[in-house]
């Protein structure tokens, strides 16, 4: 099982089908589909979900982007040259490349976006993917000017990038929606508000934002300006915002939506018997933020305890059913090491047994754990509050994990369910001692976990702080050797699940329900959708 999935996630892994047959015509009727319920944001500064990410790459195109295959092609940019250290990188910018409203995008669309990203004062939770430009950490976290960031215009259609390191992957991370062009004079003007009107949210990508009616759809319809605008295939795209998981397996029974994530669990296997779902690959981890700073989760023996009494085999089997694997690390199968394989998860091997039979070994191991941070049985432990966000089975892991702590530790917990948006504040806040977390990387490197939970990551939602850990991420972006680069991360996962920073306690899989006669469409193994090239036939 590990063995596919990981042969599954290599490097051009995506889903592009071309399959069925039927009547319907996206011509005429464009497409409909459900990811997610009301976005917290499409500002890509302020974005920090999947969902947003797929919304922004509907309006927006960066230097880079994906191709039907996976690839990354030129975008914006035609091509890019890279010297001979491979440090700077000059992105040549098609000079047919228009935003919505017909004017020209430039280079300094570029500049402007990246520095506002990067601009400790905008807050973007995506503003490490900056470090990897020359002086980005210095502007972000120590004030640095900001006019210092390794990015310039030389011309109109010419951007020079400096890195601060080597980076191999870096025609990647400029694929990602935090790093497409923005028009400072449309920005500036609304900052707080230009996204949530469909005549200013201007963009450069293959659709225009004409419609947005809020907690009920988004529309794109195709942008006639897009330099590529002659390989876009369905000319409008339907998003509904939809939370309740019954509801929208409605409404793709229903025929309103061809294409939807989210549905029960429990309806999974009638919807699989049918013909309907797909479980596809992700490069993702499901965990549990445990709030390091604040008793009794600032103690790594509790940390530790309550991670060893989760059952992950009952939770993937019993109560996901989506082909999900028990996750012994924190960075998931599929990416690469110093080779592709053995993967950075083989070779890092497996911190805790997640065989079924060794379950009740563990169990014990968290009982002995937790009686030596004082709280033998359970007794003394306080009530700990569990916070998920409602919709996506959420729910019912939080139950399973509850029963297990209570049955195996003697540890209550409250579960505390909150709508989206609401959901990400708090537990950014630190206002619950457990937190439903996770994560799918956004390129084929270990990196983008392992830089998550940095100690000044906004979005290293347990808080945990480890300087040797931090030491050792920072040592590994400065590392030019292959192999030496690979061992300081894999030094860096165990220091984090030594300590039990995080309890992983899946690596994610991509249930999706798909009308029969839709062709065309693209999940990438990152877990972006594209519904640019989707019919039906």
């Amino acid at each position: 099982m590990k063995r596919i999935l990981a042969l599954l996630l290599s490097l051009a892994t995506i889903l592009t089908v071309f399959a069925g047959c039927g009547s319907s015509s996206s011509d005429t009727k464009g497409i409909s589909a459900s990811i997610a319920s009301e976005p917290a944001s499409i500002d890509p500064s302020l974005n920090k979900s999947l969902d947003g990410g797929t919304y922004i790459n509907c309006a927006f195109e960066g230097l880079t982007t994906y191709d039907k295959e996976g690839k990354i092609v030129p975008g914006t940019a035609e091509k890019w040259d890279v010297s001979a250290d491979n440090k700077v990188y000059t992105f040549h910018i098609r000079k047919d490349a228009k935003w919505s409203d017909g004017k020209a995008v430039t280079a300094n669309d570029f500049v402007y976006s990246w520095k506002r990203a990067i601009d400790p004062k905008t807050a973007s939770d995506y503003a490490y993917y900056l470090y990897f430009i020359k002086n980005g950490e210095a502007i972000n976290t120590n004030g640095a000017d900001i006019n210092t960031l390794g990015v310039k215009a030389i011309n109109d259609n010419t951007l020079e990038v400096t890195l601060e390191n080597v980076c191999p992957f870096f025609t990647e991370i400029v694929a990602f929606p935090t790093l497409v062009p923005l028009r400072e004079d449309v920005v500036s003007k609304n900052p707080d508000k230009w996204t949530l009107d469909p005549k200013t949210y201007i963009g450069n990508g293959p659709y225009v934002l004409t419609s947005w009616k809020h907690s009920s759809k988004l529309v794109f319809e195709k942008n006639e300006n897009y330099w590529g605008k002659d390989t876009i295939v369905a000319p409008k795209i339907e998003w509904l915002l939809m939370n309740d998981t019954n509801a929208i397996l409605g409404a793709f029974k229903n025929k309103q939506i061809s294409f939807a994530r989210n549905i029960p669990h429990d309806e999974m296997p009638a919807e699989k018997a049918a013909g309907n779902l797909q479980i596809l690959p992700q490069l993702g981890t499901y965990y549990l933020a445990l709030l390091n700073t604040k008793a009794p989760f600032d103690n790594p023996k509790v940390r530790k305890a309550v991670s060893l009494a989760i059952d992950r085999n009952y939770i993937t089997e019993k109560v996901r059913k989506s082909g999900e694997t028990p996750a012994s690390g924190f960075v998931p199968y599929g990416i690469a090491d110093v080779s592709q394989s053995p993967d950075f998860r083989t070779k890092g091997g497996d911190f805790y047994s997640v065989k079924p039979e060794d379950y009740q070994k563990n169990v014990a191991e968290a009982k002995k754990l937790l009686a030596e941070a004082g709280y033998p049985d359970g007794k003394g432990f306080p009530k700990v509050t569990y916070g998920l966000s409602t919709g996506a089975g959420h729910e019912a892991v939080a139950e399973a994990i509850q029963q297990q702590l209570k049955t195996n530790l003697g540890i209550e917990v409250e579960i505390q369910a909150q709508e989206w948006n609401v959901f990400q504040e708090s537990r950014k806040n630190g206002l619950f001692d457990i937190a439903r977390d996770g994560w799918v990387g956004d390129y084929m490197d270990p990196s983008t976990f392992m830089d998550l939970i940095t100690s000044n990551n906004p979005q290293n939602d347990s808080k945990y702080k480890n300087p040797a850990y931090d030491k050792a991420i920072a040592d590994a972006k400065k590392e030019t050797d292959p192999a030496k680069r690979m061992q300081l991360y894999h030094d860096a996962e165990k220091l984090l699940m030594d300590e039990a920073g995080v309890a992983p306690i899946f690596f994610y899989t991509d249930p999706i329900v798909i009308d029969k006669n839709l062709q065309g469409y693209v999940v990438t193994k990152l877990g972006f959708v594209y519904l640019n090239w989707a019919s039906f036939k």
